[in-house]
């Protein structure tokens, strides 16, 4: 029986370790959903809903990790062990069947059970973790609090883009005593694909030209109830027919504020936030900004674009125009593309894709196509993309010997010798059929071998002396033998003409570009090498083009330039006569131009006095009513920056003692308001020594003399 109680007793314990692992984890899965939740709260949107889905993955995510139930009672009976010596480390003796236990194992596990059936085992092992995940989640929780509360997060992330009416909770509204409470139906726009919705407050937040119908409810009858619009509009409201409901619609497309005015009493003020309708976002995946077709690739351009916007697309179209002919002869032909993709302004994100045919379009080689990507949302608002061009390799061009007899390039036989091997490979393929296999092949590696010299040519321009020295460089210094060798030395660190590192020829520019035409002759050569002079003709035109832009930026333009200067009078010439030369004076009268925001700034200097409690007068009232009035022009651009000031303004004009926090919320927003002043041009100032300098001369020259 001592037995069964002690084994009875380790699995009571194994079962109260499971249950404060598994209370441990729920506090850290509600750690980690607070912070996480707060994080979405400020950053996405204010609800709480963040945090009860995060815990449940979190408790989730943990418990897999952290898996208390694979607890054992050998674990358990290891941890008596080792906390409890009367125990004598005979506890897991309990574990094992009396039948299989030899004497001495029966006498020790029944001396264990009975010290066991007696001990008192605590429970602070199983809960220290617990306690600590249970001040974590405390710390946190104050951490929070103080970060929402005394550093007002709020403000920092809901700024005039992102409001706090819209983003955040709001403190209640202060409303008027005869107001009971207002209902009102937002109707959206008709671009919008939504219903209309009511709101129960006077602060609202609306979509561009939305539709408002307010209905105000008021405890008593009353005379008459209209909103003021910005200081300026008034909307009359009907009432109905007891007094105590009335009833307005307005339509509104800019932000601002507005007041409730019942019989003659106004109310706080009511900020107006509205949304404005984005224009299509357009990206545009493929082709690149600059597409070059090179001869023997497709003529064709393969378009993907993704279009986007806050709620919806109608249209969406490319827009081409097709360039033809050179100089003054150029012709230009516009087509408009349509995508395969219906635009009904559902969808508020599409991908299209589009394939563009050249040949369709009748373009040849030479032309050129220039398109971008025009969307139009629901609002109908239109964006369009950067102009994208593409362009066909003129190959006629290439092969025209036009300008190379009369023009600046000083090496016109190298073009000559790329240009006849293109004309001598297509001869090959127009021979093709009626000449052996052997015949064949045997002209492709001469052409291939011609190909191999005029490399070998251009490679001179690099410092490619012969092929085996392609890229060769003397990075020899390291042997402990040339110590002293100084011919080695100074052949590695000057000009080397024969070496392409040190080839100082050309810019490096058009070495880069030399290295590219090397590059499309090498391909070109491996291809007539294998007897494919079809696949050799794209690199071959391609380095010739190469070839031919290297000659464009070879000419030079030096513009012919000339003074002729006035004959000069010889009777006046060393007569010393000065009369008749006067210093030239320039007089010009400027006035300084008005500051319009000397108002707000002694507005503040008024405020500053308000804070040592003195009574403002006259003219420092006029100047507060003044920065009110600046103050209700930048509400009614932004009311969720500046209404918040306007308020409190509004509040110190009203009374005698003003509230410190009022004063101060007035300051922030009129120096936020402020531009920095400029700074006017004056003389240096000498810095003040205290008279140094002129003693320290003074003794010099007294030692001079």
């Amino acid at each position: 029986m001592a037995e069964q109680a002690g084994l009875h007793k380790i699995r009571s314990l194994r079962r109260r370790w499971v249950t404060y692992q598994v209370l441990e984890v729920v506090l850290f899965a509600a750690y980690a959903a607070l912070y996480a939740g707060a994080i979405a709260y400020y950053l996405i949107s204010p609800k709480l809903l963040w945090g009860m889905l995060i815990f449940p993955v979190a408790l989730l995510l943990i418990l897999l990790v952290r898996k208390p139930w694979q607890m054992s009672d050998k674990k358990i009976a290891a941890f008596l062990n080792k906390e409890y010596p009367e125990l004598e480390e005979s506890t897991q003796l309990l574990l094992i069947p009396a039948q299989q236990q030899n004497t001495l194992q029966q006498l020790a596990s029944a001396k264990a059970a009975e010290t066991l059936s007696n001990l008192n085992v605590s429970h602070k092992p199983f809960a220290k973790k617990l306690v600590f995940a249970f001040i974590a989640l405390l710390v946190a929780t104050g951490f929070i609090w103080a970060m929402g509360k005394l550093f007002h997060v709020d403000k920092i992330f809901y700024t005039h883009d992102r409001d706090v009416a819209f983003c955040a909770p709001e403190k209640p509204e202060v409303l008027l005593p005869q107001v009971k409470g207002v209902h009102i139906t937002i109707t959206p726009p008709a671009y919008i694909s939504r219903t209309p919705f009511t709101w129960d407050k006077f602060n609202i937040t609306i979509n561009e030209n939305a539709s408002l119908r307010w209905q105000v409810k008021t405890n008593v009858r009353v005379k008459a109830l209209s909103l003021i619009f910005n200081d300026i509009q008034e909307l009359k409201l009907q009432p109905s027919v007891d007094g105590t409901e009335w009833t307005g619609i307005k339509q509104l497309n800019k932000p601002g504020f507005y007041q409730v005015k019942v019989d003659g009493k106004l109310s706080d003020l009511y900020r107006i936030i509205v949304l404005k309708d984005a224009p299509p976002i357009i990206h545009i995946k493929t082709p690149k900004p600059y597409t070059y077709i090179d001869a023997g690739e497709a003529q064709r351009v393969n378009i993907n674009a993704t279009v986007d916007d806050d709620h919806g697309i109608i249209n969406a179209q490319l827009v081409a125009t097709v360039a033809k002919g050179r100089g003054e002869g150029v012709k230009f032909t516009e087509y408009k593309i349509p995508f395969a993709e219906e635009f009904r302004g559902q969808k508020t994100k599409y991908e299209l894709a589009k394939l563009i045919d050249l040949p369709s379009l009748k373009m040849e080689p030479g032309d050129e196509l220039y398109f971008y990507l025009q969307a139009q949302d629901t609002y109908h608002q239109q964006s369009r993309s950067d102009v994208f061009r593409v362009s066909i390799q003129d190959t006629a061009e290439l092969l025209n010997m036009t300008g190379m007899v009369a023009g600046s390039s000083l090496k016109p036989e190298f073009f000559r010798s790329e240009r006849q091997i293109i004309i001598d490979a297509e001869q090959l393929l127009k021979d093709k059929d009626s000449i052996s296999v052997e015949k064949f092949n045997i002209r492709s590696n001469n052409l291939a071998i011609d190909q191999k010299l005029l490399r070998l040519r251009y490679g001179k321009y690099l410092g490619e002396e012969a092929e085996d020295e392609i890229g060769k460089g003397n990075n020899d210094l390291d042997n402990p033998e040339d110590f002293s060798n100084a011919k080695k030395i100074l052949k590695e660190y000057t000009d080397d003409h024969d070496n392409a590192d040190d080839a100082g020829l050309f810019e490096p520019a058009i070495k880069a570009q030399l290295k590219a035409t090397l590059t499309e002759m090498w391909k070109a050569e491996l291809q007539l090498r294998l007897y494919k002079p079809a696949a050799a003709l794209p690199f071959a035109f391609k380095a010739l083009r190469l070839l031919k832009d290297l000659q464009q930026k070879s000419r030079a333009y030096v513009a012919k330039t000339a003074y002729n200067s006035p004959p000069l009078k010889m009777e006046k010439r060393l007569s010393g006569e000065l009369d008749n030369v006067t210093s030239p004076t320039d007089k010009q009268e400027i006035k300084a131009a008005s500051d319009g925001q000397a108002a707000l700034r002694t507005a503040v200097a008024v405020l500053q006095n308000l804070k040592q409690g003195t009574t403002p007068n006259a003219a420092q009232k006029q100047s507060l009513q003044l920065a009110d009035q600046k103050l209700s022009e930048n509400a009614s651009a932004q009311p969720g920056v500046y209404l918040p000031a306007l308020n409190a303004m509004r509040r110190i004009l009203a009374t005698s003692a003003p509230k410190r926090t009022d004063i101060e919320l007035v300051e922030r927003a009129i120096q936020k308001s402020l531009s920095p002043l400029n700074t006017a041009p004056s003389s240096a100032q000498s810095p003040a020594d205290m008279g140094l300098s002129k003693q320290y001369y003074k003794n010099l020259k007294s030692l001079n003399r």
